[in-house]
């Protein structure tokens, strides 16, 4: 079954903004699925029509067996949404702002203090769940956010840049329960401007630019496109030149680091060979670039020239 179907949805504002043009999207159920698109490009447009804070100039939405226009009631139960900004209140203790969400979708007391409990512990929010919400940090509210949309156990939950502002360590524990979250059953839809997020998450991808869907595939598909990725060497001696070796692009970063492209063709091996040929001894490799990051570039860049020259 489709988690998500949409067909032919178009956005055209009052004043004449036209946000999303005729979007087909599909997203099955139990995939974890990425989102993206640069500023301005119908993300936050779509997910407002998803999550029917913003009515459809046209098209259909529907959300695993009901209709967004004529079961919206049924298709909202589904849903979860973490939204960008913090919109709770902030002088609500955290224990009280979920149980209040779950008393807006009908849960039983009963079974509102159940899931209240289960959502904060599984956001390791437990010893906070009496705390004001505004003396939480940053990554907490998040967190609080996460678990409020998650306590009516929604079939589809979709994060809309759930880690911006935290930090690296609260980042990652929060991946590692989305994919938690996700392995029991629900279906994620993530969009973020972290791409090294979305490569480690998700499983599909679709990039929306300009109003339109312009890619949408499989994850490892998108990257296996990639036919050159791009590495950072440190190495042990002090450079001030190095001679060129055949099929790869190297240039000195500062007397200890080299920028190297190496063609998905090419690989590895005769870099170490000509590097071990002048003498130069790497110390350690990592990737100069997110390789989601450069697909995403090359396509958004590809996109804005097939427009200048229609």
């Amino acid at each position: 079954m489709k988690a998500l179907t949409i067909r032919n949805l178009k956005k055209v504002y009052a004043n004449g903004l036209v946000a999303v043009k005729g979007i087909d999207l599909d997203v099955e159920e139990g995939d974890f699925f990425a989102l993206l698109g640069p500023n301005g490009a119908g993300k936050s447009t779509l997910i407002s029509i998803v999550s029917s804070l913003v009515n459809a100039s046209s098209g259909d939405v529907r959300i695993f067996d009901a209709d967004l226009k004529r079961d919206k009631q049924l298709a909202k139960s589904y849903l979860g949404l973490v939204p960008q900004e913090v919109n709770f209140n902030q002088f609500e203790t955290t224990r009280n702002i979920v149980m209040n969400q779950a008393g807006y979708y009908g849960l039983s007391r009963k079974e509102a203090v159940k899931r209240t409990e289960h959502c904060l512990k599984l956001m390791h929010l437990w010893e906070h769940r009496d705390t004001v919400s505004r003396r939480l940090s940053g990554g907490m509210k998040r967190r609080v956010m996460i678990a409020r949309a998650m306590v009516h156990q929604p079939k589809l939950l979709i994060l809309d840049e759930p880690t911006a502002g935290v930090d690296i360590e609260i980042r990652r524990s929060m991946w590692e329960t989305m994919k938690q979250v996700n392995e029991q059953g629900t279906t994620i839809i993530l969009t973020t401007h972290y791409l090294e997020e979305a490569e480690s998450l998700c499983r599909n991808i679709a990039i929306i630019n300009q109003g339109e869907i312009v890619e949408n595939t499989a994850m490892q598909s998108l990257l296996s496109r990639l036919n050159e990725e791009h590495f950072v060497c440190d190495v042990k001696q002090s450079l001030t030149t190095i001679s060129k070796i055949p099929g790869y692009k190297i240039e000195l970063l500062n007397a200890m680091q080299l920028s190297i492209s190496v063609p998905k063709a090419q690989g590895l091996n005769p870099l170490f060979k000509g590097l071990s040929e002048q003498q130069i001894e790497v110390l350690s490799l990592k990737n100069g670039s997110n390789r989601l990051e450069q697909l995403f570039l090359g396509l958004i860049d590809a996109d804005k020239n097939k427009l200048s020259i229609n």
